[in-house]
């Protein structure tokens, strides 16, 4: 069986995923920040139909070295009320969840975490999850009655969120005005996808030649970060 991702591979796959998200005009990735197992961003919501359209949304992502094969971890920065965004930012969002179906849960292996997983698929996740919330197991529960009893007043809120938003846009940045693809739907689940191979999500390699001077730009400091541990705002 292939080993399994870590150390270099983990790098590899972040620096890859890193540089097509840099191409994305809806998520602004802190590139001064050179530990690739702490991602500083932005998500942008340009969607006209949204509560939080024109939002610039500040946010952290947290990897380990086993990555792809264990979920990273999310949190906004930006305040920002909602069924489901725990006070501290986190959300409780299925994709984040380990691998594996959670009979206590009820959740799918399909809705959970994969190594087929990625960061781009996080992120346009919980764009739709700012849209279409989960209200049936909040992490905010007077959200969660706000946005099903009082709808206008839970818009106002995130009319407010989107405009204290607007104050860290860094200088000289132009908002997107439209996706140029839009978020994709939601997966069905796929049988024949859960009986493929772990010989199919090897993601290592040799940290060798011209990968390893890409690499020295991008050395983490300090390893391993958790949200409870980063002083940084």
């Amino acid at each position: 069986m292939a080993s399994r991702a870590t150390g270099g591979g983990a790098k590899q796959r972040l620096m890859s995923e890193m540089a097509a998200l840099q191409k994305e005009k809806w998520v602004n990735i802190d590139t001064e920040n050179t530990n690739l197992f702490h991602w500083r961003l932005a998500l942008m919501v340009v969607n006209p139909d949204s509560a939080f359209n024109g939002g610039y949304f500040k946010a952290e992502m947290f990897f380990t070295e086993e990555y792809p094969y264990q979920p990273p971890k999310f949190r906004f920065n930006s305040k920002i009320i909602h069924p489901n965004i725990y006070p501290d930012g986190q959300l409780c969002i299925s994709i984040l969840h380990n691998p594996g179906e959670d009979l206590m849960s009820g959740e799918a292996a399909s809705e959970r975490w994969s190594p087929l997983q990625g960061v781009e698929s996080v992120l346009r996740s919980v764009l739709l999850l700012l849209d279409d919330p989960e209200i049936n197991s909040p992490a905010n529960v007077d959200a969660s009655v706000m946005y099903r009893d009082y709808r206008e007043d839970y818009n106002e809120k995130a009319r407010e969120a989107v405009e204290r938003s607007r104050n860290d846009i860094p200088d000289g940045f132009v908002m997107p005005e439209t996706f140029e693809q839009a978020p994709p739907q939601k997966i069905e689940d796929d049988a024949s996808f859960w009986a493929e191979s772990d010989d199919d999500f090897d993601f290592g390699g040799s940290d060798t030649g011209d990968e390893d001077d890409e690499m020295q730009d991008f050395e983490e400091d300090g390893g391993e970060q958790d949200p409870s541990d980063d002083d940084e705002s």
